[in-house]
C-alpha cells in the first residue's frame, strides 16, 4: 500500500509513458476482433452447427457466450489495461504465487503459434497453385509410363491426391516420417517473414497491417455470400445447416463443443488480450470493449456459415445431379430407351417402373444409391473443409481459378491477424522481463487442459472483490449483477464442468486417427489407427507443459518466501491496484 510522503517533500511528478499506445481505439478493437476471428470461425463452426442439430446447436452456444465468454474476456482485458503488462508480469503482480498462470499462458502462445503458421504454410502453397490454369487439384495427372492416369489419384479423387500425396506427401502410418517436402519447407519460411515484418515494431506495424487483415476477410466473405446464393442447390445447404433438431440438446457433447468453441474462438488464456489491451489508457471502457469483440466474433461465426453452406449445398447437389446422370445413362444404355426419355425430374417414377416389371435387369446394374441427404450429410471440418471439400466446390464453379485465389487469400488473412496476437503473447512478457533487452531493436525479435486450469485460479473470490473496485475506476461506473455472479460463480463453475467432462470423454475413447493409405483394402476410405504409446505420451506431455508452471512456480515463490522471511528487512509484496500501479503516469486527454 502507499506510504504517506514526509511533509516537507514535493509530490511526485508524473512521468511521461513509454509503453507503446494504439493510434485509436477502432485499431485495438480491430485487433482484438482480428485475434478472435479466425480460421475457426470459417471451418470449425459450420462443422458444429452441422453435426449438432442446425439451429438447435445455437442454444449451447450462446448459453456459453453469455456465462463464459463475455465474462472471461472482459476479466482478460480489464487485467491487462489495469496492469498495463504482458501476461506473466499481470499474473505475477496480483500474486507471485500465480506468475505460473502468465508462464502457462506464454507456453501456450508459443504452442498455438507454431501449429497456426503450418496452417499459413498450407494456405500460402494451394494461393501460389490457384494461379495454375487448369487448377492443379482439377485433374488427376498421367502415371509414370503416360499410359492412362495416375492410379492412386484415379482411386480417390484429384482434390484427395494433391492433398494428400502433392501437398503433404503422407505416410500410411504416423510412425513413418517420411520425406522432406521443400516446397513448403520455403512456403513455411516466406510465411514466418511475412509475420516478422508485420510484427516487426509490435503495435507499430500490426496496428498499420490489422486494417487489412481484419478487414478483408468480411469483404471476400460478402463476395462468397452473394455468389453462393445464387448456385444451385444453395438453400438445400442453408436449410440443413440452420435447421433446428432439438433432441440433440440431450447429447452432453453438444454442451461440450458449445464451450470450447467459445473458449477457443475468444482465444482466452493464450495471452495475446492482455498484452493488447496493456497498450490502453487505464482510463477506458474495457467492459464495452470485451461485449462489442464477443459479439463480432459470434456474429462473424453466423455470417462465415452462410455462405460455406451455400458452397457445400451447391457441391452436394451437384454429387447428387452426377449420381442421377450415371444412372439414367446406365438405364438408357440398358434398355434403349430414347435419350431424353428419362430426366431427373422423372427418374424417381422410371425406377419405381422398371423395378416393378424388370427387377433383374435393374439388379443387375448395381445403381448407385443417389439420395441428396447423403450428400448434405457428408460432414467435415479443419483442413478437410478448407483443403479437400471447399476445393472441391470451387473447381465445379464458372471462374474457379479467381474463386480459389480469394478463398485462400481470405484463409490467410484470417490466420495472419490471429498470429499477431499469439506474437504479442509470445514477446511482450519477454521484453517486460528483460529475458530480451530492451535496448536490442524491435526488429531482431518478432493445451487445452492449461486453459480450464488456469482460469480457476484466475477467479479467487478475494482478488476479484478488490479487481471490482479497479474495474469501476477504470470503466466510471460499478460492476453490474451479472459480472459478479458470472465472475465469482458461474463461470468457473463452467470451466471446471467442461475440464472434467472433456477429461471423462477422452479416457473413456481411446484416441485413434485416420490414416491415407493407398495400399488398404478399403482405399479411397481412410485406415482407422490406433496412436502408439509414445504418440499418446508426447500428447499429454503437449497438454501438461503449459500446466505445470503453475504449481512450480508457485512452490518456488512459496520457498523463496520462506527464505527470505528470515531478513528482518523483507516487506511481504502489496496488493495490487491499478490506481496505485497508474498514479505516476500521464495520459493525453481524449
Amino acid at each position: 500500500m502507499s506510504k504517506d510522503l514526509p511533509v516537507d517533500m514535493p509530490p511526485e511528478a508524473p512521468k511521461e509513458d513509454s509503453r507503446p499506445k494504439w493510434d485509436n481505439k477502432f485499431q485495438y478493437i480491430l485487433s482484438c476482433i482480428g485475434f478472435a476471428v479466425g480460421l475457426g470461425n470459417v471451418w470449425r463452426f459450420p462443422y458444429l452447427c452441422q453435426i449438432h442439430g442446425g439451429g438447435a446447436f445455437l442454444i449451447p452456444y450462446f448459453i456459453a457466450l453469455i456465462f463464459e465468454g463475455i465474462p472471461l474476456l472482459h476479466l482478460e482485458l480489464a487485467l491487462g489495461q489495469c496492469l498495463r503488462k504482458g501476461s506473466i508480469s499481470a499474473w505475477s503482480s496480483i500474486s507471485p504465487y500465480l506468475g505460473g498462470v502468465g508462464v502457462g499462458s506464454w507456453m501456450v502462445s508459443v504452442l498455438v503459434s507454431l501449429y497456426y503458421n503450418t496452417v499459413l504454410t498450407w494456405v500460402m502453397w494451394y494461393f501460389i497453385n490457384s494461379f495454375q490454369e487448369p487448377l492443379p487439384w482439377s485433374v488427376c495427372p498421367l502415371n509414370e509410363n503416360r499410359t492412362g492416369l495416375n492410379e492412386e489419384c484415379y482411386e480417390s479423387t484429384a482434390v484427395n491426391y494433391f492433398w494428400y500425396r502433392k501437398t503433404l506427401n503422407i505416410t500410411p502410418d504416423i510412425t513413418e516420417s517420411g520425406t522432406l517436402q521443400w516446397w513448403l519447407v520455403l512456403c513455411l519460411a516466406a510465411c514466418w517473414a511475412i509475420v516478422y515484418l508485420c510484427t516487426i515494431r509490435g503495435i507499430e506495424t500490426t496496428g498499420k497491417a490489422i486494417y487489412v487483415t481484419a478487414i478483408f476477410p468480411y469483404l471476400v466473405l460478402t463476395i462468397f455470400l452473394i455468389h453462393g446464393l445464387t448456385l444451385p442447390g444453395a438453400t438445400e445447404g442453408l436449410a440443413y445447416l440452420f435447421t433446428p433438431d432439438l433432441n440433440v440438446l440431450k447429447n452432453p457433447r453438444v454442451w461440450l463443443d458449445a464451450a470450447t468453441q467459445i473458449f477457443f474462438s475468444l482465444s482466452l488464456a493464450f495471452g495475446g488480450l492482455i498484452a493488447f489491451s496493456s497498450y490502453n489508457p487505464p482510463k477506458n471502457d474495457c467492459e464495452k470493449d470485451a461485449v462489442t469483440v464477443a459479439i463480432v466474433n459470434s456474429l462473424t461465426s453466423l455470417y462465415a456459415s452462410i455462405p460455406v453452406f451455400s458452397v457445400l449445398g451447391f457441391k452436394a447437389t451437384t454429387g447428387y445431379w452426377d449420381c442421377l446422370d450415371r444412372n439414367i445413362i446406365s438405364i438408357i444404355n440398358e434398355f434403349d430407351l430414347p435419350e431424353q426419355s428419362i430426366m431427373r425430374q422423372n427418374y424417381t417414377d422410371w425406377i419405381m417402373f422398371l423395378n416393378s416389371s424388370y427387377p433383374e435387369k435393374i439388379a443387375g446394374l448395381k445403381l448407385k444409391s443417389c439420395d441428396l441427404q447423403e450428400f448434405l450429410d457428408q460432414s467435415v471440418s479443419g483442413s478437410g473443409l478448407a483443403f479437400i471439400v471447399f476445393t472441391q466446390a470451387i473447381i465445379l464453379m464458372p471462374g474457379s481459378q479467381a474463386w480459389a485465389i480469394l478463398f485462400f487469400t481470405m484463409l490467410f488473412s484470417l490466420g495472419l491477424s490471429s498470429m499477431f496476437g499469439n506474437i504479442e503473447g509470445v514477446f511482450t512478457p519477454l521484453l517486460e522481463l528483460q529475458i530480451i533487452s530492451k535496448s536490442i531493436p524491435k526488429e531482431l525479435l518478432s493445451g487445452k487442459v492449461f486453459a480450464f486450469l488456469s482460469f480457476l485460479w484466475h477467479l479467487n473470490y478475494t482478488l476479484l472483490i478488490l479487481f471490482s473496485e479497479d474495474v469501476k475506476w477504470m470503466t466510471g461506473r460499478k460492476l453490474n449483477l451479472y459480472w459478479q455472479i458470472t465472475w465469482r460463480f458461474i463461470s468457473p463453475l463452467l470451466l471446471l464442468i467442461v475440464f472434467v467432462a472433456f477429461v471423462t470423454l477422452q479416457i473413456q475413447k481411446p484416441p485413434t486417427y485416420t490414416a491415407w493409405n493407398p495400399k488398404h483394402e478399403d482405399f479411397p476410405m481412410k485406415e482407422e489407427k490406433a496412436y502408439p504409446p509414445w504418440i499418446q505420451a508426447i500428447c499429454v506431455l503437449l497438454a501438461v507443459l503449459p500446466c505445470i508452471f503453475v504449481p512450480l512456480v508457485a512452490l518456488f515463490q512459496l520457498v523463496k518466501k520462506t527464505w527470505r522471511s528470515k531478513d528482518p528487512s523483507f516487506l511481504p509484496p502489496e496488493v495490487f491496484s491499478c490506481q496505485e500501479v497508474n498514479r505516476n503516469f500521464s495520459h493525453p486527454k481524449k
